[in-house]
C-alpha cells in the first residue's frame, strides 16, 4: 500500500501506524485524509488485525489542520473542506466500529483535529511532555474529526465547552484527570508500555472487543430498553463465536484461554 502521510506494517497481530510527515508536523491535510481512510478500511477487513497502534514521528504528534492548505483559496475552501473530511469522518467510524480496539501513543503536542482523533482512540497513553491544544476557536472554525461527539464523552459536556470554547491547552496530566487520556508514562517507556498494551489486545477476545465498542456507542443515545436489548443482542451473537465456547472451557479446566477471533 503506497502510503504520503503514514507508514505502516503489522506485526504481532497490531496493525501499526505511523504519522510520518515530520517535517510538517504531521498535519490533517488531503493526504492524511485519503491515507487514513485506506489505513481504516484495511485494518477493518484483514482478518490479522487485532489490535490498532497509532504513534507519531517528529517534533510534534500533530499541528492539526493544515492552515496552509485551508487558507489557500476562499472561493474553494468549503468544497475543499467537505472532501477532506469525506474521508477523514469514513475512517474514523471504521476505526470506531471495527473489532480491533485502537491504542495512541502521543510524545508531544497534538492540536485541533489531531485532538479529537485522540480522543476517539480506545486507550492513549501519552509522555509528559504532550499537550493537547484545541485550536479551532483560535481561527474562528468548529471542531471535525468526531471532536464534538467524542470530547464531551470523555471529559463531559462542560468541560469539553470549556476546553473548546476556550481554545484552551492541557498537559498530560490535566488530559489524565479531564479523562482526555488513560495515563501520563514516562518518555523513554512510551513505545514499550504502548506495545505492550497493543499486544496484550491483540491476543485478546477481539470479536469481543467489537461488541463491547458498538455498545458503549449505542449507550448514548439509547434508552435503558432499547440499551437492554441491545446487550441481549450483542450477547447472543458473541456466544455463537468459537473464542466464546472456547474459553469458557478453558476457564472450567483451569486453563488459561486463548483467543483466534472466530
Amino acid at each position: 500500500m503506497k502510503l504520503t502521510a503514514f507508514e505502516f506494517v503489522i506485526k504481532d497481530g497490531v496493525a501499526h501506524i505511523t504519522l510520518n510527515q515530520a517535517d510538517r508536523g504531521n498535519p490533517l491535510d488531503g493526504h492524511f485524509a485519503e491515507d487514513l481512510n485506506r489505513l481504516a478500511t484495511e485494518c477493518t477487513v484483514n482478518p490479522d488485525v487485532r489490535s490498532v497502534l497509532i504513534d507519531a514521528k517528529g517534533r510534534f504528534f500533530s499541528v492539526g489542520g493544515d492552515l496552509n492548505a485551508l487558507a489557500r483559496d476562499r472561493r474553494d475552501l468549503a468544497n475543499f473542506v467537505s472532501s477532506a473530511t469525506a474521508d477523514l469522518h469514513m475512517a474514523i467510524s471504521r476505526f470506531a466500529r471495527m473489532n480491533a480496539p485502537v491504542v495512541m501513543a502521543v510524545h508531544a503536542l497534538a492540536a485541533g483535529g489531531a485532538v479529537a482523533l485522540v480522543a476517539g482512540a480506545d486507550f492513549v497513553l501519552a509522555s509528559p511532555a504532550a499537550k493537547f491544544y484545541a485550536a479551532f476557536a483560535g481561527i474562528g472554525i468548529v471542531s471535525d474529526s468526531g471532536g464534538s461527539y467524542y470530547l464531551p464523552r470523555r471529559m463531559g459536556s462542560r468541560r469539553a465547552s470549556q476546553f473548546l470554547m476556550l481554545n484552551e491547552t492541557l498537559s498530560a496530566e490535566e488530559a489524565a484527570a479531564a479523562g482526555l487520556i488513560n495515563r501520563v508514562v514516562s518518555a523513554d517507556s512510551l513505545n514499550d508500555e504502548a506495545w505492550a498494551l497493543a499486544r496484550q489486545l491483540a491476543a485478546g477476545p477481539t470479536l469481543a472487543y467489537g461488541e463491547i465498542k458498538n455498545l458503549l456507542i449505542s449507550s448514548e443515545t439509547e434508552g435503558l430498553e432499547g440499551q437492554l436489548e441491545n446487550e441481549a443482542r450483542a450477547m447472543a451473537r458473541i456466544t455463537r463465536t468459537e473464542d466464546a465456547w472456547n474459553a469458557m472451557q478453558a476457564v472450567l479446566g483451569k486453563r488459561k484461554p486463548t483467543f483466534e477471533a472466530r
